[in-house]
Order: structure tokens, then sequence, then C-alpha cells
């Protein structure tokens, strides 16, 4: 029996049979624990444990330790578990040192950590990338190792990671505004194994990043191919663009709470049908062109009866476009027509105005629906 499709938002299903990890944020309190424990008392703990936000009591082993006469340093080797993390093996190390009294915590960005310089993320411009959850992780561990030794918990804590600036090529880093490295992030300490969160993290504040720069327009693509086709018809700004992947269904979610003026979403033929026939979650492995849906539309846009049972008997998407290509059906429009009509359902009434862009294998455009949802007679923007 085939498996049912799963129409469900991807970050919303719990990975199984596969081994958790642990943010760069836990592995930062962590390393700051073990660093500030070792400044007061002259002795790292190793291992050392901590609390996530949901009362987990994780250990850590340190990869690293030195103290000087002011300062300490700890280091956490970062391990994401079964979950493809771009910072999986990263070395997260943590220098604290005494503030001046009354000073309470600061934070630093050392080697690789990165400074935000655009509004729109939780953190404001000119501030290390440290998100808030591991600020106020570090800061409880600073607090209640104070409390124990009678310090005041006047600290400065320097986060850097080894290498953190070409790892951050490899994430949404450099099109948030974020330059010189990665950010610390974790909203539970955990990293959920293919539980997507974290890309669909990235999608929000894409989101809030152009929101706060006032961008009336952003194109959300599946891939770079139709992203370089929406960079063709339009020349946006990088800001404008939103790498959403397969998480249309993440995307869609925010959008409805965070609006935005117009979205064009791009992406592949195949993906788009998926799209168009109400499929969330566009990625390969969980979820299949419905090739019979396809065969309706062919049906639907006047195609004869043989064609309609050849595109039931295809092995491929690209063999449907093809015999659609062949004939001069419009199928790629069909297909946006529909997927635009599926968004503007997700959407809710949010006040965007949405189009489709559908693409074939080499970047070509073969599908294009443009449009909103606020009036029937609103003309294309």
């Amino acid at each position: 029996m085939a498996k049912p499709k799963d129409n469900s938002d991807p970050a919303e299903r719990d990975a199984k049979d596969l081994r958790y990890g642990w943010t760069t944020g836990a592995c930062a309190t962590a390393a700051t624990k073990a660093a500030f424990e070792a400044l007061l008392t002259g002795t790292f703990p190793d291992p050392v444990e901590i609390r996530l936000p949901k009362g987990q009591t994780p250990t850590f082993a340190l990869a690293v330790n030195e103290r000087g006469e002011d300062f300490a340093v700890a280091g956490v080797v970062k391990d994401a578990g079964d979950d493809p993390d771009v910072t999986h093996g990263a070395l997260i190390k943590v220098r604290v040192s005494l503030g001046a009294p009354g000073s309470g915590i600061a934070f630093r960005a050392g080697e690789g950590i990165g400074t935000v310089t655009k509004p729109g993320l939780p953190i404001a411009p000119g501030e290390p990338a440290i998100n808030p959850v591991p600020r106020q992780m570090m800061g409880e561990v600073i607090k209640e190792i104070a409390a124990a030794h009678g310090a005041t918990g006047d600290v400065v804590i320097e986060i850097s990671v080894p290498g953190g600036e070409k790892i951050a090529k490899k994430t949404w880093n450099p099109r948030l505004g974020i330059v010189g490295g990665i950010s610390i992030l974790g909203t539970t300490g955990i990293v959920v194994p293919y539980s997507c969160s974290a890309w669909i993290h990235s999608i929000h504040r894409g989101i809030d990043v152009a929101r706060a720069l006032g961008t009336e327009h952003i194109a959300a693509s599946v891939g770079a191919t139709s992203e370089k086709l929406v960079q063709e018809l339009y020349g946006l700004p990088e800001t404008s663009l939103i790498d959403m992947g397969d998480f249309v269904g993440g995307m869609l979610k925010y959008l409805r709470r965070h609006p935005v003026p117009r979205i064009t979403i791009a992406g592949g033929f195949a993906k788009m049908s998926k799209l168009a026939n109400g499929t969330m979650d566009l990625h390969s492995g969980r979820s299949q062109v419905d090739k019979v849906f396809l065969a309706a539309l062919f049906k639907n846009a006047g195609a004869e009866p043989s064609l309609v049972g050849k595109a039931k008997l295809a092995n491929t998407a690209l063999e449907i476009l093809q015999l659609a290509g062949a004939e001069e059906l419009p199928i790629g429009q069909v297909v946006a027509e529909h997927a635009r009509a599926v968004v503007i359902n997700q959407l809710r009434g949010a006040d965007v105005v949405v189009e489709i862009v559908v693409a074939d294998r080499q970047g070509r455009l073969v599908g294009q629906a443009k449009g909103g949802p606020r009036s029937e007679n609103e003309s294309d923007v």
C-alpha cells in the first residue's frame, strides 16, 4: 500500500529513530559555565552540566580549557546529532573575564561570530549575533555561579568559533545582514534531526528583515534556478530574496501573521505542481508528484483523451511537461494558476499580493500567475 501523502508543516513532525543534538546556544552556555567557574575557583568542571529551557540537563565535555590571571576560556565541540547542520563539529569557545562593578553581562563577538547590521532581527544592529534565548541561558549560569561564590556577576562573555566566517557562507547570515561569522542560536537548546526547524527559522528571519526595511516585494524560491529566473524578471535586492527550499507551508504560516505587500513564489514545474495540488512540504522524500492530478489539469486545459492517458502513465513530471510542450498545451500556466489559488487559501485573507512563477529545468519561464487576494478586480502590481 502506498504511503499516504503528508501535507503537514515539516516543522511540526517529530523525527524518529534519529539522534538529537545540541544548538550552538547550548554549547556556548556550557562553555560559559565552565569558564566562569574556573575564573572564580581555578578549576574547570568537566564534563559540565547545564539546564535547558524545558528542563533537560545535558552534560558537555570540554575540548578546550585555558586560564589566565583575569580570564578563563572553555570550548565545546558542537554535536548536531543526526541533523545535517553546517555547524556540526564546530568548536564553540567562550572567554569570560570580569567586568567593571555594576556593568552586568556584556557580550562580545570573537573570531567567527557575526555582527548584526540590519534591522528586523531579534538582536539590534551593531550587536554580536547571539540570539535572546542563548543570552538568557548564559546569563542564568553566570547568576547561579556568582551567587554560589559571592561574586557580582559583572562579566564580559566573548564567544568565538574558529572558521566561523567560512561556515557562515553556507548559511543565511550574509543575506540577513549578519557579517563576519555565524550566529549563536537556539530556543530549546536541542537540535531535532531533520526537523527542518533551523531552515524555517531562517525563512522567518528573512521575512522579518524585509519587513523592517520596508520591502514591498519579496521572492521566495525553491532553489537557485528559480531564484535566478525571478532576478531576471524583477532584479530584486538580496534582502528581498527568500531561500524557501521545500518549506512553503512554514513560510505561508508565518506570512499569515507577518504579511508583506507582495510575494512571488518561484519553483520548478514538478514542485510547483505539488503546491498546486495543496502540498505544503515539497521535498521529494516527503511528497510525490501526483500524475493523476496533472492529467486532470491536462483535461481541464482541453487536451485530447489520448494525451490525458499519456500523462497518467508518464514516469516523471519532466515527461509530462514535455508532452504538454509538444502539443502546445500551457500546462505550466495552469499549474501556476492552481498554485496561486492554493497559496491565497493558505494565507487566509492576509493582505498579500500573490504571484507564482514556474520554471523548467533550464530556468525558462513556463508559467506565471499574477494578482492577489485583496479583490477580484485589482490590477496586476
